[in-house]
C-alpha cells in the first residue's frame, strides 16, 4: 500500500514528519559532522522559518503528542508518586545493624 500526502509519495516515517511539518528534519535536528558554518547558516534558516512561521511550535507539538498518542499510549499514562515529606533514609549502621 503506498501513501500520499499532497500529492508527495511517503515511504518513510521522517517523509510523514516532514511532509506534516513542512520542513526536513535535519533543519532542526542538524547532520552529523557538520561544520561550524554549516550549523549557523543552518540555524538562520531555521530561525528566518520560524520568523515567517510563528504557530510551527505549536505544530510540531501537536505532531508529537499524537505520534505518542498512537504509538506509545503507556507514555500518557503517568501516576503520581507519593511525597517522602520529612522522611530520612536509614543511616548506613542502622542499616549493617
Amino acid at each position: 500500500m503506498r501513501a500520499f500526502i499532497g500529492g508527495h509519495e511517503v515511504v518513510s516515517d521522517t517523509d510523514f514528519v516532514e511532509l506534516a511539518l513542512g520542513t526536513p528534519v535535519d533543519l532542526w535536528l542538524g547532520v552529523e559532522g557538520e561544520s561550524e558554518m554549516e550549523r549557523a547558516a543552518r540555524m538562520d534558516a531555521a530561525r528566518d522559518i520560524l520568523a515567517d512561521n510563528p504557530d510551527l511550535p505549536d505544530r510540531v507539538s501537536r505532531v508529537a503528542a499524537e505520534a505518542i498518542e498512537a504509538f506509545a499510549p503507556e507514555l500518557f499514562n503517568v501516576i503520581p508518586l507519593p511525597r517522602l515529606v520529612g522522611r530520612r533514609r536509614p543511616s548506613r549502621k542502622a542499616a549493617a545493624a
